[in-house]
């Protein structure tokens, strides 16, 4: 018995040696020995020599709609063409109504919004359970792959990931709070931003995350506005894992609470208690106070309020963009090919979904920092709003959506019924001289 304590010792010594001295020490100080890159090159080759020759790879959705992409009025005018009857003479026809009948089907079978909220769909297999389809049951040689891979996955990389993480969360809340304690000075300052930077590090190490880094010329400036797509909790950690940032959201209690509470000690992180969120010209005055001080870390961001599936980005909420200030866009597109980062909070709580993420292959992603942007004369902050979406979008490859992302939890708002109706009565009246009053 005695020899199995000493063989557990020794093992454990030796586990932590390595997590220190490999993956510790040199996430701290921001240094990479290149394990992690030579080993996305080798998940990269089995799963091209693994899963393509036994010709498994998923149907792309089958276009069930096919959407002509035109006005109102010209599809209107194509239902009446049947009928003989013109709608420049700007009269009602009951085939008007089928235009809204097969908008209404269209979008029941293939609705372009609620796709935004389940996960993305892959070209090829990853060997991973959770997006098989029982593929691993097809022979014997991709079973065993398979099995091999939930091993390393669940007995290898999970242990060390969850290890690496509760390391650096400790040291995050011991480091800041530690540093809370010196007076407010430039000390004060360099060691919350060090702190921070370490702990983070060894978070994304905690992920196997594989992150490029493009433009750094464009990173977030203290005193500014940084503002990203939002796909995942992570996005966080991602970003932090380059620059340290000040966080908003609203407070939390247990164990969140405790982290938040730490953080603020050592950098002005903005906390909002639940009833200050729902007053807007307290959560605005507070972050516009912020970014008044020019020493203060760029305020992050996500101005979708919910996380989408790394295809699209959603409508900016324009709260964000009448604070005022400069804004530095940042784009964030995951290769889906290693895990899916998205998280569907519908689907899956917190602790679920950071358990899938530290059981994935890894977390590779490109974040894109874009030329700093400011509203323009004569520009509201909702036209400000989708310009910085748009740019963010077409950088990092993703669908520029109009839609509202609150409509993944919220019913369709009674201002886009009525816009319908609008358009329809506007129509009518451009014809006919007489407005239609919209029921």
């Amino acid at each position: 018995m005695d020899d199995l304590w000493s063989i557990a010792v020794v093992l454990l010594q030796v586990w932590f040696s390595v997590m220190i001295g490999f993956i510790m020490i040199p996430a701290m100080f921001g240094l990479s020995l290149g394990v992690t890159s030579v080993y996305i090159q080798i998940l990269v080759k089995i799963l091209e020599v693994w899963t393509k020759p036994t010709g498994i790879t998923y149907c792309k959705r089958l276009r069930l709609i096919q959407r002509e992409g035109g006005s109102m009025e010209q599809e209107m005018g194509e239902l009446r063409r049947y009928r003989t009857q013109s709608i420049s003479r700007g009269e009602f026809a009951l085939s008007d109504s089928f235009y809204f009948y097969i908008k209404g089907l269209e979008s029941i079978v293939d609705d372009q919004v609620t796709q935004r909220f389940s996960s993305e769909e892959l070209v090829s297999w990853n060997l991973l359970t959770r997006t098989n389809h029982n593929f691993h049951y097809i022979s014997l040689r991709l079973t065993v792959i398979w099995g091999l891979g939930v091993i390393i996955r669940y007995c290898v990389l999970f242990p060390l990931r969850i290890t690496l993480a509760i390391i650096g969360l400790t040291w995050l809340v011991i480091g800041t709070t530690l540093v809370g304690f010196l007076p407010n000075k430039r000390l004060k300052n360099w060691l919350s931003e060090l702190v921070h930077l370490m702990c983070y590090r060894i978070c994304a190490r905690g992920l196997s995350a594989t992150i490029q880094y493009h433009n750094k010329e464009n990173k977030p400036q203290k005193g500014g506005i940084c503002v990203a797509n939002h796909t995942s909790p992570i996005d966080i950690v991602i970003l932090a894992n380059d620059g340290c940032y000040a966080m908003v959201g609203q407070s939390h209690g247990g164990l969140m609470g405790v982290i938040q509470r730490s953080m603020v000690r050592s950098c002005p992180h903005v906390w909002f208690e639940r009833s200050e969120m729902r007053d807007r010209n307290a959560v605005t005055s507070r972050l516009r106070a912020h970014v008044a001080a020019k020493t203060n870390l760029p305020i992050l961001i996500f101005p979708e309020g919910t996380c989408i599936n790394n295809t699209s980005v959603m409508m900016f909420k324009k709260g964000s963009f009448e604070i005022g200030g400069t804004i530095y866009p940042v784009a964030i597109k995951y290769d889906p090919r290693f895990g899916d980062a998205f998280w569907n909070s519908a689907k899956y709580n917190m602790v679920n979904y950071l358990l899938r993420m530290m059981t994935s292959w890894a977390i590779v992603v490109n974040v894109w920092y874009l030329p700093p942007m400011t509203r323009r004369e004569g520009e509201d902050a909702a036209q400000f709003a989708n310009r910085v979406k748009s740019a963010i979008a077409h950088q990092g490859g993703l669908l520029d959506m109009a839609w509202d992302g609150s409509l993944k939890r919220a019913k369709v708002k009674e201002e886009f019924k009525e816009q319908q109706q609008k358009m329809y009565s506007s129509m009518m009246y451009r014809y006919n001289g007489t407005p239609i009053e919209a029921n």
